[in-house]
């Protein structure tokens, strides 16, 4: 018997038709819905996708500012200046790019931004909206992952989905809003034994932990569904994700690709909840 081939969850054109939907929503508003976002510190790798998102901006109409400071800056001034923008009524959604400098606590400064524009859907109010199946503001990753499996008619419901990590970003945020869409969740991280013989009952495997190749053919089950959200970047400037794509085309049923799976889907999500937050804010 031949086998299925394989399935590649394309985020870049999903995305595309997202992108497309939006424009027109926000082609229609008499004001643009306007995104602040907070930058602290130089780091590279933040500089880069602060870039993609002003670019994505532009493409769809909504209006960016993009506000740096430096490194020194204390705890309680970026407060003060994130409260600032929270009471600023021109503006309808604030993220802080991540990672902060450690000497910031990000909880602090995330719950500074007010809960109707946390379009990263990371305060702790949107994030307990998740935990009591009360869903407001969902993660911009957490979403695109389920808005792209989605497209190609992949149900969580009743399946075995294992999420490979545990941050606050997306591991956490993805296996709680797996069980709201009643899936029964495992969560490993690098302390759990024995991986393989977990992931491989996973009918929906979920890998976001930055290690490259780090699910093969051994840790999938037959006909499983993967999405791989992990991305490092090598010496050679080349992206890889957590799962090594070649050892698994002939096991997965489906899979989504680094570069072009779920980076583009969190990039579109990001702005549908700024412009689920601007609907909020404008609200009657």
């Amino acid at each position: 018997m031949l086998n299925k081939p394989l399935t590649l969850l394309n985020g870049t054109e999903v995305a595309k038709v997202h992108e497309l939907a939006l424009s027109t929503k926000i082609s229609a508003l008499s004001t643009k819905p306007h995104l602040v976002i907070i930058q602290v510190g130089n780091n590279g790798a933040s500089a880069k996708y602060i870039e993609y998102k002003k670019r994505f901006a532009l493409r769809v109409g909504a209006i960016v500012t993009h506000t740096q400071y430096e490194d020194n800056i204390t705890e309680d001034e970026l407060v003060k200046n994130i409260k600032t923008y929270s009471n600023d009524k021109s503006v309808n959604g604030i993220i802080v790019q991540l990672p902060l400098p450690k000497t910031i606590r990000p909880w602090i400064i995330l719950d500074a931004i007010d809960p109707k524009k946390d379009v990263d859907g990371l305060t702790s109010f949107n994030l307990r909206h998740v935990y009591e199946n009360n869903e407001i503001l969902l993660p911009a990753t957490t979403k695109g992952i389920f808005t792209l499996l989605s497209h190609y008619n992949i149900s969580l419901d009743g399946k075995n989905v294992v999420v490979v990590g545990r941050s606050s970003l997306v591991g956490k945020p993805t296996a709680l809003a797996s069980i709201n869409r009643n899936a029964t969740v495992t969560i490993c991280h690098s302390h759990t034994k024995d991986l393989a013989s977990i992931t491989e009952t996973a009918d929906i495997l979920i890998v976001a932990v930055g290690h490259p190749d780090l699910i093969k053919e051994e840790y999938i089950k037959e006909g499983a569904v993967i999405v791989d959200v992990g991305i490092s970047v090598g010496d050679d400037n080349k992206v890889t994700g957590d799962v090594m794509a070649s050892s698994i085309s002939e096991k997965a049923d489906a899979l989504s690709p680094v570069p072009g799976g779920v980076g583009p889907m969190t990039i579109v999500s990001l702005f549908e909840n700024l412009l689920q937050a601007y609907d909020l804010q404008n609200r009657k």
